[in-house]
């Protein structure tokens, strides 16, 4: 039996549709993937590097003490000691714009799919669907739609890092205590606010994880994207793997682990020690300001209180 599904045929006029009738968009996204990327390598690659150390060693000094501050000197100095630097900022930059693209799409969706369970439904299969593809796969499309370089490098990645963010964002909000929520219904308190000043200060343990996620797998993506032209450290772990280069392959292979884990320590810094009491001073700011306050007469930390205390909500 002759029978063939021409799936792939099937996608391949629809990429070409895409491309002889939304071009411009394309246009319009490769011109700002490339803008943005500009700017990041810029900040990290124009002054010397050792301000570039030392100023991220004073960061890690200040997110998690000595330990990691010496850590990140000895991982930077290694990075400069094997001659990629350059191509390191040019990874980080990468993983920057790409990382932070992903946020802005992953949360907001998640906080929507935790608020509706219509767009939940829609939304689980397709992050499914993106987390379960295999990476190389992502950058067939990419090609097609935006050619060589690091835009198509910066697309794939999104797509690729997108799914924990959004999964995780919902899981926190969904995880918040359905009484503390009431409580702030039964004090007056609007979504907005409610979600503001209750639901997403809860959950930013969990959301914290989901962005901690989407750096790491946007880092593990940087050496795929080398095989399309996005240079920095993974054009150079594909230029080892093509002439068996094995000194300069462990070598850019090191210098990713290096940045791996500075950038995994810092966002692990926001999401407990440290970072939390930043974030927790934050909150109490936006509460001592009237116009501002989440609840009349009352602030969160007493609504858990109260409602910790009394067994029920107030409204109860």
């Amino acid at each position: 039996m002759d029978f063939r599904i021409p799936f792939g045929d099937w996608i391949t006029s629809g990429l070409d549709w895409v491309q002889q009738n939304l071009g411009w968009l394309f246009d319009f996204l490769r011109a700002l993937f490339e803008g943005m990327y500009d700017g990041v390598y810029w900040i990290f690659s124009t002054p010397p590097e050792w301000a570039v150390i030392l100023v991220v060693a004073a960061l890690a000094l200040l997110a998690r003490g000595w330990r990691f501050a010496v850590g990140t000197l000895v991982g930077l100095l290694f990075i400069v000691g094997v001659n990629q630097w350059d191509n390191a900022m040019s990874s980080l930059a990468l993983v920057i714009v790409a990382a932070c693209l992903a946020i802005v799409i992953s949360v907001p969706l998640g906080i929507w799919a935790a608020r509706s369970p219509v767009v939940s439904a829609v939304v689980k299969p397709v992050m499914d669907f993106l987390q379960t593809m295999p990476a190389l796969v992502y950058l067939i499309p990419a090609i097609a739609l935006f050619r060589i370089g690091v835009p198509p490098g910066i697309f794939a990645t999104i797509l690729f890092a997108l799914a924990p963010g959004v999964r995780l964002t919902e899981l926190g909000i969904r995880g918040v205590d359905k009484e503390v929520v009431e409580a702030g219904q039964a004090f007056g308190a609007s979504p907005g606010r409610i979600l503001r000043q209750i639901q997403l200060p809860l959950a930013m343990p969990s959301i914290m994880a989901g962005i901690n996620q989407i750096i790491m797998l946007s880092l593990s993506m940087v050496v795929i994207a080398g095989f399309v032209g996005a240079g920095g450290l993974g054009g150079q772990v594909t230029k080892a793997l093509s002439s068996l280069d094995k000194p300069l392959g462990f070598e850019a292979g090191m210098a990713v682990v290096v940045l791996a884990i500075i950038l995994d320590r810092f966002t692990g810094a926001f999401g407990q020690g440290r970072g939390a009491h930043l974030i927790k001073r934050i909150r109490g700011t936006v509460r001592q300001d009237p116009s501002t306050a989440p609840i009349p007469g009352k602030d969160t930390d007493q609504l858990v209180a109260a409602d910790s205390g009394n067994g029920r909500s107030p409204g109860r």
